[in-house]
């Protein structure tokens, strides 16, 4: 029989809260993506959005939703990969952070997304896009210090 040795160093503290408090930030982009494509209208206008803004999000071409999906799903993924404490959690986390990019250039440059959603998305948009930013690189640190495997 052969035994197993991890070599991979134990997380300090922080790393369980981040993991924690990442997972709980990602279900919930998990949750309003599968609500926003499984309430319809009557979830969009309960989470806030105008007549406007829910016309605009149900135009929204279908390569849009690929890259949203991506953006979501990849940070939920991530999530979990680094609770498991896999280094493949940097690579989900790039995913994520791509889908949220292209998202962000149709949402601003290829269509009237600002007109119709207004300021107070681009200030959501900002905490995400931080977010993500910041997954990312922490979970590069800690594959570099060697707790993700």
């Amino acid at each position: 029989m052969t035994e197993t040795i991890d070599t991979g160093r134990s997380p300090a503290w922080h790393f369980w809260v981040v993991a924690v408090l990442g997972a709980l930030w990602n279900s919930f982009g998990g949750y309003d993506y599968f609500m926003s494509k499984t309430g319809g209208d009557a979830y969009l206008k309960s989470s806030g959005m105008s007549e406007a803004q829910i016309a605009y999000f149900n135009a929204m071409p279908a390569w849009t939703t690929i890259f949203w999906a991506l953006g979501v799903w990849g940070a939920v993924a991530g999530s979990i990969l680094l609770l498991l404490r896999s280094r493949w959690a940097v690579h989900a986390f790039l995913i994520s952070l791509g889908g949220l990019i292209v998202s962000l250039i149709y949402d601003y440059l290829l269509s009237n997304g600002l007109e119709v959603n207004g300021q107070q998305q681009i200030l959501m948009y900002c905490v995400i896009f931080a977010a993500c930013v910041f997954f990312l690189w922490y979970s590069q640190r800690m594959v570099k210090a060697g707790v993700l495997r």
